[in-house]
């Protein structure tokens, strides 16, 4: 028998790490609606030439588009992004990108 596993293009090559991050991202600005998600995405291209993936190692350009764009539920979308990744705080890596969101 063969298994054929389709993955998101998004995802492939990067480490768990980083897909947790992305999607703890995705899942926050997705819950506070599609546009704001296409907003973030966009800006983060625009400003930096990046993608969600990529605010694991740049968080601070995650920080700075939220800011800039959502600066009165900033606070609210980081805490949501911290809370999904609480359990993973134990990671030095995940710790390091929680404190960069936080500071």
């Amino acid at each position: 028998m063969i298994v054929i596993v389709l993955m998101d293009s998004t995802y492939v090559g990067i480490s768990v790490d980083t897909a947790l991050v992305t999607l703890s991202i995705e899942e926050t600005l997705l819950d506070m609606g599609k546009p704001v998600y296409d907003n973030v995405a966009k800006s983060l291209y625009e400003k930096y030439h990046c993608n969600l993936p990529d605010c694991f190692k740049k968080p601070e350009y995650l920080k700075a588009v939220l800011k800039d764009l959502y600066e009165e539920s900033y606070d609210e979308i980081i805490h949501s992004i911290k809370q999904d990744l609480g359990e993973f705080a134990y990671k030095k890596n995940m710790k390091t990108f929680m404190q960069v969101l936080s500071q």
